[in-house]
Parts: C-alpha cells; structure tokens; sequence
C-alpha cells in the first residue's frame, strides 16, 4: 500500500465565504466548500469515491474509501489555544479574530466555570464540539458531554470539579442504595443532548459523522461506587466478590439504561456511537467475562433491535489481555489503545470487526516528522479496510495545537 501526501502547505481545510454572528452557525447547508491552505491560496479538492455518507460510515461498512477516516478523542477540550497565531488556520472561513478568540475553548471555561454547565447548555455544547470541526476538519464530530451526565436523571448525583475529577455525592455500597436507582429517561433527563445532536448534525451537513457516546454499565458502576476516580478498584472489586447479585443489579440498570440512552442519541443525529468502558481493563479476563461483556452484548444486542444500522465503537483502554473477547459484544468497532502494536491488534481481532486508533498521543509532543511517521506505520499496519485513524487515547492537556493541525493536515492527505 502506498500513501501519497497531497498539500504540502501546514493545514488546510474546508471553508465557506460567509460569515454569521454566532460561530456555530457559521456554515449553512447550501454553501459549497472550498478547500484552502491557512497560509493563503487554494490546493485541489480531494476526489470523493462515494459522497452520499459521511467517509467514517462508509469505512466502517467495509466500503472502498481512499484514505482512513480520522477524528481524535477528546479534539475538543483544553489544548486548544486562544492565541492569535492559531486564528490564521480559520481566517479564510470568514472568522474575525475577535471571535475567534471570544469563542475559544479556555474563554468559555473563564466565563463557564463549571464543566456541567458547559456540558448542559445546548448552545455551549454545540460550540465546544464544533470547535475542532471549524478549525481541523475532522471525519468525525464527537457531541461535547461527559460518560456521568445521565446520573443525575438516575437519581445518583455527582459533580465534576476542577483538579479533582468527577466526585458522586453519595457512593453506592449497598442492595437499598441499588434499589434507589432510577432506570434513565434521557428525553425528560437530557434533553439539552438531543437538542445539539439536532443542531451539530444540521451543522455539519453530512461532511462528517456526528457522533455520541455513553458509558459502559461497569465503568459507570466504578464510578458510583468509588466515588469518583480511582486507582486500586477496592470498593467495586469487593462489592464484585462479596455481593455480586448487588452489583449485578447495579450493572443491569446501567445497561437498560444505556442501551435506551444510544437509541435516544441515533433518533437526535447521532450517526455513530462510542462506548467507553475505560474501567473494564481492570478485571481480570475472568472477571470481564462475568461483569462486563454480558452487559455490554446486552446494550448491542438491544439497540441493534432497533437501529440494525448504527455504528457502534467500543473503547476499553489498556484492552491487550481481553482483546479477542471484545467483538464478542457484537460491536462494529474496536478501538485500540497505543499498548497494542496495530497490526497484531489487526491479527487477534479478526476481519469481521473494523478497527480504530491507535497512535500514542504523547507522539503529539514529537517533531512533525516523527508524528508523520507513526501516523504512516499506523495506517499501513491498519490495512485499507475498516479503519478509522485515532489516538489510543484521549488529547493530553498541553499539547501543542500545531501538532493536532499537522496530524489532521497528514492523515487527510493519506491516500491508499
């Protein structure tokens, strides 16, 4: 396979001619785009095999696509810098500086604070997560929101705070602590979520896939009955081994929960959905086979019931022991992490099931050629079928905004 650089200029992206007071509302749906360097000029518009589905759908279909799609978690978030220089890489989609600048990531966070009032403000979540559509173009829009925002609707109240992570108020250890578990209802708990998947997928027009996302009932578990973050597991771990039919109630709930949470998300826009079990790789193969995979099949099983065409990803991260048992969920899509070579992950998982990542996202912190490089080994070990290019994990904090610009610059002048 040989992968064919098309722009040499240090980004480039799709841009419209008009400009409209409010960013998210930037574009509209008859405005035909333009490609342009950001350093000034126009590059050649890339050849589109199949335009009638967003480029990720038709890769995970096992469609003949001519590069991987990409999108990156957590593209929206706090490494994405107000700085002037970086309005040079949008200012020929007709943004002014000043709102630029007014409307960046770490300006809302100065005048929204709190990360749940970003996350439940329909305009503030629209704005969040068409954020790096605006400025990289990305194959994939994630819907800005957190895996605990469902909890409150399922009387389990929590915070996420500032330095210290999510924190629930009242950690779950107990059958009547289960018992007060409401099974979600997200139209009357969340309607501020289907409300920007409506707006995000009217937005992007069709140019990429708009994602959602949940959590997996046993990271979700971890998280109500650690209280928050954690580094051991103790508390799930022995409310797993000493009183397991409470957590299986626990986890039960969670699924149901979920399963109808995906189905609300696809009816609002989304066009993939993500499951995060981040806290799954903590069991041991054994103990995932008991917890964690039965709930998990039981979420896919459901929503495919209904929505047979839905997309749906599953990350685990640090996943390498449990590899082979993750299609057993019936998902569409595995994403690896980085600790999994890619073509070893391509080997175990089969050619069933299409792939995401898996590039390391400390490479960002590399020289733009070392990032070019590990993106090059990843897409030629991920084969031309079914691969979406991604991190193995999410953006790290600090990392430098150029770089996420030449890695969408390099990965969408891919070609097979």
């Amino acid at each position: 396979m040989s992968i064919i650089y098309t722009c040499s200029a240090s980004s480039f992206s799709a841009i419209s001619a008009s400009h409209k007071p409010s960013l998210y509302s930037l574009r509209t749906n008859s405005q035909k785009p333009r490609f342009c360097c950001a350093l000034g000029g126009a590059i050649a518009e890339p050849k589109v095999i199949n335009a009638t589905e967003p480029l990720l759908l038709d890769a995970v279909q096992g469609k003949e696509v001519e590069r991987p799609p990409v999108w990156l978690m957590r593209q929206a978030g706090r490494y994405m810098k107000a700085a002037k220089e970086n309005w040079y890489s949008v200012r020929c989609k007709g943004i002014q500086l000043e709102d630029f600048v007014s409307h960046s990531y770490q300006i809302l966070c100065e005048k929204h604070p709190s990360f749940r009032e970003r996350s439940e403000n329909v305009d503030l979540v629209v704005e969040i997560s068409l954020q790096p559509w605006k400025v990289f173009r990305p194959d994939g829009v994630i819907l800005f929101s957190d895996i605990l925002t469902p909890l409150s609707g399922m009387n389990i109240p929590f915070d996420i705070v500032k330095g210290k992570g999510p924190i629930i108020f009242d950690p779950l250890g107990t059958a009547a602590d289960v018992d007060q578990v409401r099974e979600f209802v997200p139209e009357e708990s969340v309607p501020y979520v289907g409300e920007a998947l409506t707006i995000l997928r009217k937005e992007v027009n069709n140019e990429a896939a708009v994602l959602g996302f949940v959590g997996a009932p046993f990271t979700l578990a971890s998280y109500v009955v650690e209280g928050g973050s954690s580094k051991h597991f103790t508390k799930i771990k022995k409310l797993a081994f000493s009183q397991p039919k409470v957590l299986h109630a626990l986890l039960q709930k969670f699924a149901t929960s979920m399963a109808k949470y995906i189905r609300y998300q696809a009816d609002k826009g989304a066009q993939a959905v993500q499951i995060f079990d981040s806290w799954a790789t903590e069991l041991s193969p054994a103990d995932f086979e008991e917890f964690s995979l039965p709930y998990l099949k039981q979420i896919v099983d459901s929503v495919k019931q209904t929505h047979p065409n839905l997309p749906l990803i599953l990350y685990a991260s640090g996943s390498g022991g449990l590899l082979e048992r993750l299609p057993l969920t019936g998902v569409d899509v595995v994403s690896l992490d980085w600790t999994v070579d890619m073509a070893e992950g391509r080997r175990r998982l089969g050619t069933d099931v299409a792939v995401q990542g898996n590039v390391d996202p400390g490479v960002l912190f590399g020289s733009k050629e070392f990032i070019t490089s590990r993106i090059n080994d990843t897409v030629r070990k991920a084969g031309r079928r079914k691969h979406i290019l991604n991190l193995g994990h999410g953006i790290i904090v600090g990392t430098p905004e150029e770089n996420v610009a030449h890695f969408f610059e390099v990965a969408k002048s891919i070609r097979y």
